[in-house]
């Protein structure tokens, strides 16, 4: 189930071929059409390749990540279909396949958190101060340079 090509067999050791499926999963955040979505904290979505099986999707999750899995239910999505806006055609994304994987009793899926708001406000604590230092040291550097005549020369390239 690859649609990658090989180098062709040839005799002799060692043989340097490796077999990598297609297989590949992305994991989402639900969408609700009202408001926030509110899921159960054992349920996760992913959108996974056509290709996969629900019996490829619980092994590759038990597997690859050690994620023990109840029950999975797959749906098969349209991709959307829309007007060119500057030509008198259709365009329509890829179609794709959803996953919804149920997770046993007692197991509940977190989302990590990928905001880097406490390094982020550490790193710029002490930088405030040389900005506006240096904000100022270069309008006196500025004001100091002589200003050159320079016919025909637009405004926009400085000084």
């Amino acid at each position: 189930m690859s649609s990658r090509w090989y180098p062709i067999y040839q005799r002799g050791n060692p043989q340097l071929r490796v077999f990598l499926p297609n297989l590949w999963m992305k994991l989402v955040k639900p969408t609700a059409v009202f408001g926030k979505a509110t899921v159960p904290e054992n349920k996760v979505q992913f959108i996974v390749s056509r290709e996969m099986s629900k019996i490829d999707i619980k092994n590759y999750l038990e597997k690859v990540y050690n994620v023990p899995v109840a029950h999975v239910k797959t749906v098969n999505k349209l991709g959307k279909t829309k007007q060119n806006a500057f030509a008198d055609y259709i365009v329509k994304d890829e179609d794709f396949k959803v996953a919804f994987v149920t997770l046993p009793q007692g197991h509940k899926f977190e989302w990590p958190e990928l905001k880097i708001g406490d390094s982020d406000k550490k790193l710029t604590e002490g930088s405030e101060e040389d900005v506006d230092n240096a904000k100022k040291q270069f309008a006196k550097d500025v004001k100091a340079e002589d200003v050159k005549f320079r016919p025909g020369v637009p405004s926009f390239f400085g000084l």
